[in-house]
């Protein structure tokens, strides 16, 4: 009985959590007007044209002076990215950068970490979609500590952020999200109560 309870307990915290979680991505469109920052960097994925005409569009208002699209498929072309954001052509050729590294959101943060230290920059706008940006900031926050992070989240026009739970579809991109961002939690925590390293004792100092 014992253990039925603690699994009826785990089960509600989870679903609890996910509500929470499913509320937050609800909320969190329409974007706020982000502050100026250094650079811009969209984050590719489902839904990647409406990410990067977004940065793309920030990156005109002047919110940033670069942007990096961040995981670009290594088959597309520039011409074929400039396509997908309406770039006008001079800004998109002087100030957008792409990276065809990253394969995955964890990738995508390795890849922004060093464009980031390339150059010197110290604050970010980060846009990507609002079911993933939970998870993109918890990534971004690790691989760049101490970078300003901005989250400017787009509404993903195949989910329906206020009834996901009616559609099959809605109901498994939620919950699998949901998921893949307890993970990186996880992660976090066992990563910050881990063993911290020791600085190494001073070396005895001599007599005279």
């Amino acid at each position: 009985m014992k253990t039925l309870a603690l699994i009826l307990v785990a089960a509600l915290i989870w679903a609890a959590g996910l509500l929470a979680f499913a509320i937050r991505v609800e909320q969190s469109t329409p974007a706020a007007e982000p502050e100026v920052a250094d650079g811009i960097v969209a984050l590719t994925g489902a839904g990647s044209n409406e990410r990067i005409a977004a940065g793309m569009r920030l990156l005109e208002a002047g919110k940033g002076d670069r942007m990096l699209v961040s995981g670009v498929n290594r088959e597309a072309s520039r011409e074929d990215i400039r396509d997908v954001s309406r770039a006008v052509q001079l800004l998109y050729d002087c100030c957008v950068d792409l990276g065809f590294e990253a394969a995955d959101t964890f990738g995508n943060a390795q890849e922004t970490a060093g464009w980031v230290r390339a150059r010197r920059y110290d604050s970010l706008i980060i846009v990507t979609a609002d079911y993933h940006m939970p998870r993109a900031m918890l990534e971004l926050g690790s691989a760049l500590p101490g970078i300003e992070l901005q989250a400017y989240p787009v509404a993903t026009p195949s989910l329906d952020a206020q009834g996901w739970w009616r559609t099959a579809g809605g109901a498994r991109l939620m919950v699998m999200e949901y998921s893949k961002y307890l993970a990186i939690l996880g992660r976090e925590l066992v990563l910050r109560l881990g063993p911290k390293d020791e600085a190494p004792p001073e070396p005895a100092r001599q007599g005279g």
